[in-house]
């Protein structure tokens, strides 16, 4: 089994170096590591470009367009058979990935959601950030009839079949409810299994709002409503 790993990247100079090597050691013989810089100003651009021996693919997008938008241009260089999305900050760690993978390995499962609110160590941090994300979590659930802990996790695994059916249209943080709405219509098998979750202050580099929130339940209707 090959996987692909896609990790979209904006200005994240100060940790995309430890990301890659993280992922270089995950205990996952046959991989790929595919980057899509997001129209990164901050040297990230310039840092990827000297490291190209650190990864399989690079992609430079033209200008900051979104994460959404990063991952479908990594979706479209994939050769895996199994995908997974990589955040470029240091809040996942890429030595849990057997751990996401075995519910496909054994047959179990086609889509695999890595949850941070299952039983698994996590950094304390932003109270009202966790009530958001249980929200949205909540309301994706009530139109796509699933019963997900965490549809905001960065850690979404899926086989290439998936990949293949899959349509994304969402340029930023739309990404998240609308892959959930998508698979949850392709009557695909979906596993949820725990993840820690090391999270990050604004200080440090989070850059996820209350804006976001809102797009997010924009999108939540607009996928499972209108865009079908």
């Amino acid at each position: 089994m090959k996987l692909s790993i896609i990790i979209p990247v904006f200005n994240e100079k100060k940790t995309i170096a430890d990301v890659l090597q993280a992922v270089r050691n995950s205990p996952v013989a046959d991989k790929e590591i595919i980057v899509v810089d997001d129209g990164s100003n901050d040297g990230t651009r310039e840092l990827l470009q000297d490291m190209r021996g650190q990864f399989d693919v690079l992609v430079l997008q033209e200008k900051n367009r979104g994460k959404g938008a990063a991952i479908r241009s990594g979706l479209s260089k994939v050769s895996g058979d199994v995908v997974i999305i990589q955040d470029a900050d240091l809040e996942y760690d890429p030595g849990e990935y057997p751990h996401l993978l075995a519910p496909i390995l054994d047959g179990h499962a086609d889509v695999v959601y890595g949850s941070r609110f299952l039983s698994a160590p996590h950094r304390v941090l932003f109270f009202w950030h966790s009530v958001g994300n249980r929200f949205l979590t909540m309301l994706s659930n009530m139109f796509t009839d699933l019963n997900l802990s965490d549809m905001e996790t960065c850690y979404k695994v899926f086989t290439r079949q998936v990949r293949d059916r899959l349509r994304i249209t969402s340029e930023r943080f739309g990404f998240e409810p609308e892959f959930t709405a998508r698979v949850s219509r392709m009557g695909v098998r979906i596993y949820e299994v725990p993840v820690s979750y090391h999270g990050r202050t604004y200080a440090e580099g989070k850059k996820i709002g209350w804006k976001d929130g809102f797009e997010a339940i924009w999108c939540i209707f607009k996928f499972n409503v209108w865009d079908r």
